[in-house]
């Protein structure tokens, strides 16, 4: 079993080694520091088992969690924190282990024998499960092999285009491999649909005009040609102009 261990504090992450150093079967493929070489080292060394803390700089564990567990054959995740109260929110993200620090050998030994019973197909009916997903503070893309991290609150719109996503955003564009219901439904209340296609961020909504066809089309905020709103979503966007005013 391939683990990555990921940990600000060098201590856990020693004794986390000394313990998998001595169990048959598992090897260390990695040690990081916060979530987002996690996600990086992740796509370089494909492990099965993440040992994730939660507090961490740059990303904390949680998120980080969160965007593995959109990844292809995503790896495990089991959180390592000293903070019990972090459990519901651990399994929020996906998680399929909780382990108390200072973790215990024995503990150990069983959360990892408990995911390597896994397959993928079992780990996503525990992301099934989660009755209150966490809002992301960032979205994950790839580009080439590398991952890069968007803040959601620098995302003007999501616009859907057969498989993929357009991910328009302060520096450009991104494409994104995830559905556009599911943006919509994690992040209701920060965007709005204006069209079966477009999701808009109501944060850049500027106005909305009617061309001489009657289409109805809006302009963002750093965005120098409006998108076109459907009929059906209008009454939308006008609700977000008047929360906005």
């Amino acid at each position: 079993m391939k683990i990555l261990i990921a940990d600000d504090e060098a201590l856990a992450r020693g004794r986390l080694r000394r313990m998998l150093e001595e169990l048959p079967g598992c090897e260390i493929v990695g040690e990081v520091a916060n979530g987002r070489e996690a996600l990086q080292h992740c796509l370089a060394t494909r492990p099965h088992v993440v040992l994730m803390d939660i507090r961490m700089p740059d990303m904390d564990g949680i998120e980080a969690a969160r965007h593995i567990g959109k990844l292809e054959d995503g790896p495990a995740v089991i959180f390592t924190t000293a903070f019990d109260h972090y459990a519901i929110e651990a399994f929020d993200a996906h998680a399929i282990g909780y382990l108390l620090k200072p973790v215990r050998r024995e503990r150990l030994e069983r959360a990892l024998e408990f995911a390597s019973r896994l397959g993928q197909a079992d780990i996503e009916a525990v992301a099934r499960a989660v009755e209150r997903p966490m809002v992301r503070a960032n979205i994950c893309v790839r580009r080439g092999a590398d991952l890069r991290l968007i803040p959601i609150d620098e995302i003007l719109y999501f616009h859907a285009d057969q498989k993929y996503v357009t991910v328009r955003h302060a520096d450009g564009e991104d494409l994104l491999d995830e559905a556009l219901k599911d943006l919509a439904d994690e992040f209701a209340g920060h965007f709005i649909r204006i069209h079966r296609s477009t999701l808009i961020a109501l944060r850049f909504l500027e106005r909305m005009g009617r061309c001489e066809d009657g289409q109805y089309e809006i302009w963002l905020k750093g965005l120098d040609t409006p998108l076109p709103v459907s009929r059906r979503h209008v009454t939308a966007v006008k609700s977000g102009l008047k929360r906005l005013s």
